[in-house]
């Protein structure tokens, strides 16, 4: 018995699996079908990007393969740096090659659309599946029920007819076994060792009424996993080589393991998160990176004594460059009610006041500890022109405070069947326009002087890993929750990591240079991005070069006092 994961990639609201992210997804799969009895030599994993690439034998891995499986499924879908989420038309032809049993399931179950704005299609009236079995609840579960019995070396693999098996979700206690199993998946991943491992605490939503276009309750309530068997996890795939956490699939991470109180979320649990915090980090050492996703910001105002507890144990445990990911969507009261949203604008401003009381101070890596990202989504019931002003304001509101935001993400509603707002999400279409020219006047007049002021010029941001060129810009980023996009004007070997100083600013993205800078040997266009440095005094220095040491530097190089710290001779 030969299966191929075929990973098409994933981006819901609480779970990101675009390289150089690996989802659970896949993880899982390969966790039951060890659990039912294949070897790990006999499962594998290609992500479409690879396949796209054709390497040798590719084509015969899906040809041959008793058993095909597809994840995909783009709920909230972004922009990415170098990966491409699968095509309709990719999933056909695949299947059209495939010779063996045929399954494609994840958040592509629930439909797909190409774009935020444009109501998400059911999947089976949209692509051709032929003989193909769509996994209408959970793909991990499918794959473990497709087997008739587990597999022993004198009992072959017997499959069941496909359309036979039952549709159900999987357990906490079973991906609590298939997580651990499947770690070993991560040396498959292109981007290994360098890739991200998504871990998931719970799925589901707590709240008795859900906001309208949120795809979360179609995994039911809340379904928190033990903290124990997050550890194992953890602990299995750093002993495959993971060096690189996000606790990132869940909808709201300070809500694990609370307590139903009679409120509006959950009342935070700070005795469970400490225990997962610190049990990562004792079965991970040495890891690289740990981060988290997604907050609630009505759970941090409605409870900011649990809420602060939290904070200092992320602090405590975490890497810096940490994203509490806010989703507020509106800052208009009207739409806030028509669509049962979270969370007023003061109570997001208190939740942001909170982050930043401790998680403003700057860290190891360069970035502060732990700050708020904002989401918006427009497009939803009861918006009109004056929402895109009110969230505006908003913005300005925090901006004038003196408050830091990681990043603001704005978005158009993207509405699937089954949500409330599906068919009544005229208002994207309606607003498109004026959609697009308040996202460039966030753009210009809130991002760029954020991040000013979230990195100012002369910042030195360590461990950003180079990950494209193009024109002889190489751009890199840190591996992280939401990393800033740095564009290095040189041409950079690839997948190696590099400290980098700022010199520069964009809307979204930074340049920079090499930390330290080889001032002997590097281009002159390196020398003469050197922060705050004229072009008068750049083409000095470059005429200076070759310098014996730092004090013939100090001596002959205009403002080599204020620039010594970011060279090396």
């Amino acid at each position: 018995m030969k299966a191929l994961i075929i990973d098409g990639y994933v981006d819901e609201p609480a779970c990101l699996g675009v390289p150089p992210y690996l989802s659970p997804y896949p993880r899982y799969i390969a966790g039951a079908l060890r659990e039912r009895g294949l070897s790990e030599k006999d499962i594998r994993y290609l992500t479409i990007d690879t396949l796209r690439e054709n390497p040798p034998g590719a084509a015969e891995l899906v040809e041959r393969a008793d058993l095909v499986i597809i994840i995909a499924g783009m709920t909230v879908p972004g922009k990415y740096l170098r990966a491409s989420p699968i095509t309709p038309g990719e999933i056909e032809t695949i299947f059209r090659t495939a010779h063996g049993v045929k399954v494609i399931g994840g958040p592509i179950r629930l439909g797909f659309s190409s774009e935020g704005g444009k109501a998400a299609k059911g999947t089976e009236g949209g692509i051709s599946l032929a003989d193909a079995v769509l996994a209408r609840m959970d793909l991990e579960a499918f794959i473990y029920d497709l087997f008739k019995d587990n597999i022993t070396e004198s009992s072959p693999a017997k499959l069941r007819d496909p359309e036979a098996v039952e549709h159900r979700f999987r357990t906490t206690a079973e991906i609590g076994r298939w997580g651990p199993r499947g770690a070993f998946l991560i040396r498959q991943h292109p981007d290994f060792p360098c890739c991200m491992c998504e871990l998931e605490t719970y799925r589901g939503c707590g709240r008795q009424v859900h906001c309208s276009f949120c795809t979360e309750p179609f995994y039911g309530a809340s379904d928190y996993r033990p903290v124990e068997d997050v550890v194992s996890e953890a602990s299995a795939l750093y002993s495959h080589g993971a060096h690189y956490f996000r606790i990132g699939r869940q909808p709201d991470l300070f809500s694990y393991h609370g307590t139903d109180t009679g409120g509006t979320v959950p009342k935070p649990n700070p005795e469970a998160i400490e225990r997962l915090y610190r049990g990562i980090r004792n079965s991970a050492p040495e890891l690289s990176v740990l981060h988290m996703d997604n907050a609630n910001p009505i759970t941090l105002a409605a409870y900011p004594e649990e809420s602060e507890q939290i904070l200092k144990t992320i602090i405590k445990y975490h890497t810096a460059g940490d994203v509490a990911a806010f989703g507020m969507e509106s800052a208009d009261r009207a739409v806030i009610e028509a669509n049962s949203l979270k969370a007023t604008s003061e109570e997001v401003f208190e939740a942001i006041e909170l982050v930043n009381r401790f998680g403003a101070i700057r860290g190891a890596n360069g970035l502060p500890e732990i700050l708020p990202g904002i989401n918006f989504v427009h497009g939803l019931m009861g918006e009109s022109k004056k929402t895109f002003q009110f969230n505006y304001d908003f913005l300005k509101h925090v901006l004038d405070s003196g408050l830091l935001l990681r990043r603001i993400n704005i978005r158009q509603v993207m509405a699937f069947p089954g949500t409330p707002i599906y068919g009544k999400d005229e208002a994207a279409r309606k607003h498109k326009r004026l959609f697009l020219n308040y996202k460039e006047r966030v753009r210009k007049k809130i991002d760029l002087p954020m991040l000013r002021r979230v990195v100012p010029e002369g910042t030195v941001l360590r461990n950003v890993m180079c990950e494209t060129r193009e024109k002889g810009i190489t751009f890199g980023r840190q591996l992280g929750s939401y990393p800033l996009l740095i564009g290095i004007p040189a041409s950079l070997p690839l997948q190696k990591f590099i400290n980098v100083t700022v010199t520069g600013h964009g809307m979204r993205s930074i340049t920079g240079i090499p930390y330290p800078l080889p001032i002997n040997t590097v281009s002159p266009n390196l020398i003469r991005e050197l922060p705050g440095l004229g072009r008068k005094a750049a083409d000095s220095i470059i005429a200076g070069i070759p310098y014996a040491d730092r004090e013939d530097f100090l001596r002959r190089a205009s403002e080599g006092d204020r620039l010594l710290r970011f060279i090396e001779i």
